[in-house]
């Protein structure tokens, strides 16, 4: 399984952040390429735990929906809703220049790599995660918004 705590894995991540460009589409959902990588920013800060969002985890989150996301050989669905606090347009970081943002984005998920340790903070959905958790959903979501736009 793939996961940020890889450097292999890690660099895969990050040169498809690096082939972003302020001009690309999505290929489904609402958000423009710019709002993407400010969101993207806003989930590593969080489980940094310098950025907050109100829970939302209940048993079936922390059980079985935190183990099909992380486990199951399938890509995430489209269309999943986030919370509010990372949602643009609401309580998302607004964007201001894509190529400083997208810089701020690289810096966020380095940190998120090597900064990640026990115990980690909770996520808003599933619930209590283990550094490894949090490396394979970084991996997981990051991967997710990046075929949103077309860069696999």
């Amino acid at each position: 399984m793939k996961t940020l705590n890889n450097a292999l894995n890690r660099k895969e991540i990050l040169t498809r952040i690096g082939q972003l460009s302020p001009t690309d589409r999505a290929l489904w959902g609402k958000m423009s390429v710019h709002q993407m990588v400010c969101h993207l920013s806003d989930s590593y800060l969080c489980g940094l735990g310098e950025k907050s969002a109100s829970p939302k985890t209940g048993v079936l989150q922390r059980t079985l929906l935190k183990w099909v996301a992380l486990k199951a050989p399938m890509p995430w669905p489209k269309g999943v809703p986030t919370r509010p606090e990372f949602e643009q347009g609401s309580g998302g970081t607004p964007p201001v220049e894509f190529y400083r943002d997208r810089e701020l984005l690289i810096a966020s998920l380095s940190d998120f790599c090597d900064r990640l340790r026990e115990p980690a903070v909770d996520h808003p959905i599933f619930g209590p995660m283990t550094p490894a958790d949090w490396w394979r959903w970084g991996y997981l979501h990051a991967d997710h918004h990046l075929r949103q736009f077309g860069r696999r």
